[in-house]
């Protein structure tokens, strides 16, 4: 069975829009106990939503990969 990881993400926006619409943002992640880590990510994306959903993406990734190595 997977389990499941609860978080939830601050983004900050680090630069103005380049000339192809991109900017850059620093997404915090804190997860919910028993996942209670922080991590934080430089994300190039087109919305702060979307970075915040590849932050969040990110950091299911890496807990996923630290449950595997403990089981």
């Amino acid at each position: 069975m997977v389990e499941r990881v609860l978080a939830n993400a601050i983004v900050d926006e680090l630069e103005l829009p380049s000339v192809s619409g991109l900017r850059q943002y620093r997404v915090e992640v804190w997860g919910m106990e028993p996942h209670d880590y922080s991590r934080t990510y430089t994300i190039v994306g087109k919305s702060d939503t979307l970075a915040a959903q590849e932050g969040l993406r990110l950091f299911v990734e890496e807990i996923e990969t630290l449950l595997s190595k403990k089981g």
